[in-house]
């Protein structure tokens, strides 16, 4: 005696063939969902305008190198502290600190620097985190701009004119 087929859905071969692409399904709606709810800040919205004041961040790098500015931070815990030489007009009270992250807008930190005397400039920050960091160190009327970079595990960055 034969037996009667079994019905499709009581086979394994379909269940089988069928999981990849539901599989395929469920990937790009986990996909769609992470790409909604996280913005990763890496195109700006206001792109071209900062394209036309690149002239005038290479200016502030000129006038940095001009006064033969370069600098030291150094990260502690809490802390960070610059140390500046050069010979500028006069050594400002206080610096601006901008620690950014290469793709994440939304972790970046401006540091308040006071001056504590002799090119000595103290402020806290939040901590860095993993990752490459960018520096940006600039006056408080924009007149020079230093920059640098600190790689993971390291504590001590150089800042340098950019031209």
């Amino acid at each position: 005696m034969d037996k009667p087929p079994r019905p499709w859905y009581r086979e394994f071969w379909p269940w089988f063939l069928m999981l990849f692409p539901a599989a395929a399904v469920v990937a790009g709606f986990i996909t769609l969902r992470i790409a909604a709810q996280s913005d990763d800040g890496v195109v700006d919205d206001d792109y071209y305008k900062q394209g036309l004041a690149i002239n005038r961040v290479l200016a502030r790098g000129q006038a940095a190198a001009a006064a033969g500015l370069a600098g030291t931070a150094e990260f502690g815990a809490e802390k960070v502290t610059l140390r500046l030489s050069g010979h500028p007009a006069a050594w400002p009270e206080q610096l601006t600190l901008r620690i950014l992250h290469p793709t994440r807008a939304g972790r970046d930190q401006t540091v308040m620097l006071r001056g504590e005397g002799g090119g000595r400039y103290d402020g806290p920050y939040r901590g860095l985190g993993g990752g490459k960091w960018k520096l940006v160190l600039e006056d408080a009327g924009r007149q020079w701009r230093l920059a640098g970079e600190i790689e993971p595990g390291e504590r001590t960055a150089r800042l340098a004119p950019v031209q």
